[in-house]
């Protein structure tokens, strides 16, 4: 059995540190990450988020069919859920001490999601899936990268992460729920 490694800190040590570069708020001299490309990723994932709201309202206002409305309450609450995902990355990129990109010039190649409309419901569903699929995928890869070097946007990435696989869930039992028209699905036939 190992012996607990007791915590030790140098208290002046850390109040000294606290008093140098304090212009750089909250980035001290022990952050380990790569500034620079962590705030590229987070510019990424902030356009990726954008286009998703912008997806979710577009599915929301143009949802349609008997079955729509409840429906488009959950393209919505999705985009409303997104948009929270986008303030949370701006804020982040402005603790690091950059600049959140905004811009409309290339947010679609900033995007790692497409935006696609659909042509109805299902397809709009299907799309609405796809992207958070790209967003599943494209979060665990910005949360390896940053690992331990940078807990906070670690911690920021991983609530975004559990959020997307939670919409993707919701996206996929809607299609479990719908047939190919928009219409409920046939339950299967028992033999």
């Amino acid at each position: 059995m190992s012996k607990a490694k007791p915590f030790v800190s140098d208290l002046s040590a850390i109040r000294k540190r606290a008093r140098q570069d304090i212009d750089k708020g909250a980035m001290i001299a022990g952050y380990k990450a790569d500034r620079a490309t962590v705030v590229k990723l987070l510019n990424h994932a902030l356009a990726t988020e954008i286009v998703c709201v912008l997806r979710y309202k577009y599915h929301y206002y143009m949802a349609s069919g008997i079955h729509s409305q409840a429906i488009k309450q959950e393209f919505l609450q999705h985009a409303n859920e997104e948009q929270g995902h986008a303030d949370l990355l701006a804020e982040r990129i402005t603790q690091l001490d950059g600049k959140p990109n905004f811009s409309p010039d290339g947010l679609a190649t900033r995007s790692h999601a497409d935006y696609v409309e659909g042509e109805d419901i299902v397809d709009m569903i299907k799309e609405d899936l796809v992207a958070e699929r790209i967003a599943i995928d494209s979060y665990r890869e910005m949360i390896d990268y940053v690992g331990k070097d940078d807990p906070t946007t670690r911690r920021v990435l991983e609530g975004i992460l559990a959020m997307e696989e939670e919409h993707a869930e919701d996206m996929n039992s809607l299609l479990e729920q719908l047939g190919k028209k928009g219409e409920p699905a046939r339950p299967a036939k028992r033999r």
